[in-house]
């Protein structure tokens, strides 16, 4: 197994960047280098590939408290897609307390994450069950969070299904819908499509309110 031997922690709270280190030097890897900042953590990669020293993996946060100083890069996300520009090859080690099944799922997806460690009791060992995976190829999920995105994963929500939870979600009357729709060009319009749709979606998600669907793609963050 070839272990990682440089590594990038994006991480504000110094307290965890702290913890993450040791997890890290307790895996041998003592070449690490961290940033409180987006912005600084970007500086550092491409300082590195420029000088032909490249990190083999990025740990990093999702969310960054705003201070005095003013960022380029708001967060985690923007900071993994601007990584990748310069270093496409770099692993990416998402350490977050976000556990919203459609943005873990999208950040592997869309993204190109190798890893997802949720914040949480007994996250060090979790974390080196996730490095060391990373190292030999694979891909790694927390375990508690694994079967929530499989259950997200069990039925895609179209742009179609998401403008009518939406508009649930607003207080749009359900019969109100299909003005809606019409408006902005969404087929079909008419309201027994909208109300069949509505009941296909509760029937395999095993709801009974149509308030049971729009809390469930809240929790989930697919609205």
């Amino acid at each position: 197994m070839m272990m990682f031997k440089r590594v990038l922690i994006a991480e504000d709270h110094e307290s965890t960047s702290i913890s993450v280190r040791k997890t890290l030097e307790e895996l041998n890897i003592t070449q690490t280098e961290y940033s409180y900042y987006c912005d600084d953590a970007l500086m550092h990669i491409k300082k590195n590939v420029n000088a032909e020293i490249t990190f083999d993996l990025l740990i990093t946060d999702l969310s960054f408290e705003e201070d005095h100083r003013k960022q380029e890069l708001a967060g985690g996300v923007e900071l993994i897609n601007a990584i990748k520009q310069i270093q496409p090859s770099i692993k990416v080690l998402v350490f977050s307390a976000e556990n919203k099944p459609a943005l873990i799922d999208e950040l592997f997806k869309k993204h190109g994450i190798n890893g997802y460690v949720r914040k949480a009791r007994h996250d060090a060992k979790d974390l080196k069950l996730a490095i060391d995976a990373l190292s030999k190829g694979k891909t790694y999920i927390s375990p508690d969070l694994k079967q929530s995105v499989k259950e997200k994963n069990t039925f895609e929500f179209t742009p179609y299904d998401i403008a009518i939870i939406t508009q649930l979600s607003q207080g749009t009357l359900q019969k109100n819908i299909p003005v809606y729709l019409q408006e902005n060009n969404l087929k079909p319009f008419g309201l027994s499509s909208v109300e069949k749709r509505l009941n296909m979606m509760k029937e395999l998600l095993e709801f009974t309110k149509n308030e049971q669907l729009v809390a469930y793609c809240k929790d989930f963050g697919i609205i």
